[in-house]
């Protein structure tokens, strides 16, 4: 029987809602989480991307994630919710369906994700986190926005 106890290894995750299904994404990676504003379009641009709002004045573009993983679109309603996420020198706003929880996650409940969950492929996704009553999918944000699209957000902001 050992008498110490074992030091388990544990991140941080801003839980968010898409469809029925609970994602997570690292809160070192999070700068905010902001209610919906008015979104400027911005023209040739991905289909995903909505388009920028002024935060605080800095122009950020703005990623609906629905869009981004093939999902259904929804209407927009009170508890959608604006991720601003970081992702290399760029920030990114994220529109999720609600943002509700931050919880620990023990890295050792992380499995690798399987081909497809939620019908998002396994590319954008870091990992499955089982966890006692919940799954948490948890997203890959160097892969949701990857360095061709991030090249071309970069050039909306400045």
């Amino acid at each position: 029987m050992l008498d110490h106890k074992e030091i388990v290894e544990e991140i941080k995750v801003i839980v968010f809602r898409l469809l029925d299904e609970e994602y997570g994404v690292e809160v070192d990676q999070v700068k905010s989480i902001e209610r919906l504003e008015h979104i400027t379009r911005v023209p040739r641009t991905p289909k995903f991307v909505k388009g920028v709002i002024n935060l605080r004045g800095v122009v950020t573009p703005i990623v609906d994630l629905r869009r981004r993983f093939g999902l259904a679109e929804a209407e927009y309603n009170e508890s959608t919710r604006v991720i601003i996420v970081g992702v290399g020198e760029i920030e990114v706003g994220l529109i999720v369906d609600s943002a509700n929880d931050v919880i620990d996650i023990p890295v050792n409940a992380i499995e690798p994700p399987p081909e497809v969950v939620g019908g998002i492929e396994a590319v954008y996704l870091r990992g499955v986190a089982k966890l006692a009553k919940r799954l948490l999918i948890l997203l890959n944000l160097d892969k949701v926005l990857n360095t061709e699209e991030l090249k071309q957000l970069e050039s909306i902001e400045g």
